[in-house]
């Protein structure tokens, strides 16, 4: 059906809710885990990828050596129509469906490129399927006494058809997405029912979401009364939604004595909007089923009303109203809101603006309700707010061993460790995927830039990253940790957990910051790995430490000074380069002197090289981390592997294009070599050894990549000089270029997808669980050092004067706060 070579198949899915990530099926436990998944699904997405070249031959050789493959001769391939239909999902009595003639629903099978996608429905015949499903039986709604029951019809988009009559134009991500923007699924009590987005030709303009005002939990006699519950939308988009065209709408919610409503609930609603719209606060003296007694709660004003149940009509009505307030408005003044609607307001704002800040909340709500609010006030409700939208913080500490459980489960290969102290505080998470290890070790070279990142939350954990630079120069994470605080205990602890995570035995080159004094741990740990300082990090630290006075070109000059002393890779030029600097700045160059050359130096440093990155390689963390700052703990962990499983997506997708045998920028930079080799005159001294001549005299040897210019050894391409002998040997430069710039190792990196943990926003514990699962709280966050000195201030101190009353006689007061009896 597919025409695909079965020697290079690939089968992914979608879980049930997410068309952002594919999960690889490897093997049987693979395929009952994806059953599972959507044992309660109407339909999955599967899809299929591989070469084109279906070997009928090949699968019979090995169907007949007694392996499980077997030949599909009965089925005839199912030609996608190029007519696009549109999704329709019926719902009918299960009396009708029962007496209409049953349908045979084929599945379709199109292919995006060389990708196959499937879309499995139930149907009635039973039939097998390419993905799952579950039977109309097994699913909401399905049985006869229930009053509806889905029918579901198959959606295929027209696209442009390859020779073979299947379907392409696109990945199969973007037509799912595709698929899913048309149509949206929508559960109700009587089982899930899929309608068509109504498109009425219109601009869409942005929605502002209203205040609904629902409070059915009222306080007898002494509750005070704003606004209900505003957790509810509008349908609507219009510009009548606004906060002040709403309260406009609201001061006629209570007319006059006879008014009537279908019950107290709704009167209490209508005279919580009165209340606000024209701006003065109530209490409820009688309030229960069939009456409600509402009074200013101004002392001394005259403003009531009264309604009960009418047993005539069966409604609720305004029996009395008295309508004019004495007050002159005080109640407004200094009343408090309702808690629940409060709540309720801050969390429609956070819904339109997750990052709003306490003051801007504060003045929008005095500016839509004209309700003056302090500070503290809304940021004790923001708190509130986030709480019931995301979850409690702390609560979410207790998911991590879960966390823990499931990331092996989804993702075979990976490490992901939690360590805790004897109070069962958080003390370290770490956690280093299947796909980060398999990229690093398989295409990336060995260097590790160990970095850290503030989690930005009150309990002031820290992210600790390990980033390894890809063959096109691109960061790709490895490993990251959560710890309570960052010292030598918690970095010893990470490598620790990071060398258990790799098999290679490799010496690993080491990059981090220089303050921060990770020498000696990582030589603990890794005995021949090779350590050497962050160039972003010595660039800002050589920047804050530029101290005058300056002479010659000035200061300005300094920091390319310090990075081409760092590039030199001869002696020479390393001298003359720190000269500059001594004669521009004395206190410059001792500071520069001071540093190991060893570990920063291209000239003398042993390891890989690593001095072109001047990147800060923790950037993206610290973006990520300052947007997500109000996440609970669970939240980030799930937007960190977001943001490395996109990376590792765009980055496969984006590979697939490049027709080059090299990564584009080290494409780029052969390129520019080959230019410069034109011209040069070379010599041949035997098979492997040439003279190339330019403005100088330099000897290649081609068998041992080496130049005296130093440049092919160092950077891992050919330089200009090697070229020109590479060319005069007729030998092909590509055959002389590091492995680890070819497109197949980059390909190679980001081959692993990083696949979704299912319920990781709701983790629900099975009720028959291991009743001692290990329970994690938050850390304690540590002091600021500002914390401290206050602390310090307050103690006593020996040497201050101690104050004697000159009235008692007394110490530590003095006459004014004296109060003895003299």
């Amino acid at each position: 059906m597919c025409n695909l070579n079965h020697g290079t198949i690939s089968i992914k899915y979608f879980l049930p809710g997410n068309s952002r990530n594919l999960i690889t099926l490897r093997n049987d436990k693979d395929l009952q885990r994806m059953i599972d998944f959507h044992g309660n699904s109407v339909t999955a997405d599967v899809f299929v990828d591989g070469k084109e070249g279906f070997d009928r031959d090949a699968v019979k050789v090995q169907a007949n050596r007694g392996s499980d493959i077997k030949l599909a001769e009965t089925v005839n391939p199912v030609a996608p129509s190029t007519d696009t239909k549109r999704v329709v999902n019926d719902v009918q009595p299960c009396a009708s469906r029962a007496n209409a003639a049953p349908k045979n629903v084929h599945s379709p099978v199109y292919a995006p490129g060389s990708t196959v996608a499937a879309d499995a429905t139930a149907e009635s015949s039973g039939r097998s399927r390419a993905s799952t499903a579950s039977t109309p039986s097994s699913g909401p709604g399905a049985d006869c006494d229930s009053d509806y029951a889905p029918l579901v019809e198959l959606a295929v988009h027209a696209a442009a058809q390859t020779s073979t009559g299947l379907l392409t134009g696109g990945s199969p991500a973007d037509t799912v997405k595709k698929r899913r923007r048309t149509a949206s699924r929508k559960i109700v009590p009587r089982g899930p029912t899929t309608f068509a987005a109504p498109d009425n030709g219109r601009k869409r303009r942005p929605r502002k979401k209203n205040i609904a005002v629902v409070n059915d939990n009222l306080d007898e006699h002494q509750r005070y009364n704003l606004l209900g519950d505003g957790d509810h939308d509008s349908p609507s988009g219009h510009d009548d939604d606004l906060p002040e065209n709403l309260v406009l709408s609201w001061k006629d919610c209570i007319i006059g004595v006879g008014q009537e409503f279908k019950s107290v609930k709704e009167f209490r609603e209508a005279l919580q909007k009165y209340a606000i719209a024209h701006r003065f606060v109530y209490k409820l003296k009688k309030n229960d089923t069939i009456r409600a007694r509402g009074i200013c709660v101004a002392e001394g004003c005259s403003w009531k009303i009264h309604a009960s149940r009418d047993s005539t009509s069966q409604s609720f009505q305004i029996k009395k109203f008295n309508n004019t307030h004495t007050c002159g408005g005080e109640s407004w003044k200094n009343e408090n809101p309702a808690k629940k609607w409060l709540v309720g307001v801050i969390k429609n704002r956070l819904r339109e603006s997750p990052h709003h800040k306490t003051k801007e909340i504060a003045n929008s709500i005095s500016q839509d309700f004209g309700i003056q609010l302090s500070y503290t006030q809304v940021r004790r409700r923001i708190r509130d707010a986030r709480e019931q939208l995301q979850g409690s913080y702390k609560k979410s500490y207790n998911w991590l061993p879960w966390f823990c459980k499931m990331a092996v489960e989804t993702n075979p290969g990976s490490i992901v460790k939690v360590v805790t102290n004897d109070e069962k505080r958080l003390k370290c998470l770490f956690v280093s995927f299947y796909s980060s290890i398999h990229g690093f070790q398989g295409g990336c070279r060995p260097i590790l830039f160990l970095e850290s990142t503030s989690l930005r939350s009150k309990f002031r954990e820290i992210l600790l990253t390990a980033t390894a630079v890809d063959a096109d120069d691109g960061f790709f994470p490895v490993a990251f940790a959560i710890v309570d605080v960052e010292n030598k205990d918690n970095w010893l602890l990470f490598l620790k957990q990071l060398k258990s995570s790799m098999s290679t035995s490799q010496s690993i080159t080491f990059i981090s910051d220089r303050e921060k004094g990770l020498k000696q741990s990582i030589l603990e740990v890794f005995e021949n790995a090779c350590h050497g300082y962050s160039m972003f990090h010595l660039m800002k630290s050589f920047k804050r430490n530029l101290k005058g006075p300056f002479h010659g070109d000035g200061r300005g000059v300094l920091p390319g000074i310090f990075l081409a002393a760092a590039h030199a890779v001869r002696l020479n030029d390393f001298k003359k380069f720190t000269e500059q600097i001594r004669q521009i700045s004395s206190h410059v160059y001792d500071w520069v002197i001071q540093i190991e050359p060893e570990n920063w130096t291209r000239l003398l440093f042993k390891g890989e090289h690593y001095n072109y990155v001047t990147q800060n390689v923790a950037e993206s963390y610290t973006k990520l981390m300052e947007e997500k700052r109000e996440l609970t703990i669970m939240q980030k962990i799930e937007a960190l592997r977001c943001m490395m499983n996109e990376l590792i997506n765009s980055r496969q997708m984006e590979s697939r294009k490049w027709t080059t045998k090299l990564t584009p920028s080290k494409e780029k930079m052969l390129e520019e070599a080959v230019l410069k080799a034109f011209g040069l005159r070379v010599f041949a001294s035997s098979d492997i050894l040439f003279e190339v001549h330019d403005n100088s005299t330099h000897v290649v040897n081609i068998e041992k990549w080496e130049c005296t210019c130093l440049e092919w050894k160092e950077s891992g391409l050919p330089c200009y000089h090697g070229i020109a002998a590479l060319n005069c040997a007729g030998k092909n430069v590509y055959n002389y270029c590091s492995r680890y710039f070819t497109t197949e190792t980059y390909q190679s990196t980001y081959s692993e997808s990083i696949n979704p943990i299912p319920g990781i926003d709701e983790p629900i514990r099975k009720e028959n669980g291991d009743a001692d699962t290990l329970k994690v709280i938050p850390p304690c966050p540590p002091r600021i050092p500002n914390q401290q000195e206050e602390e310090e201030s307050k103690t006593e101190n020996p040497d201050k004067k101690t104050v004697t009353c000159t009235r008692c006689k007394q110490l530590g007061h003095n006459k004014t706060s004296c109060k003895a009896n003299i």
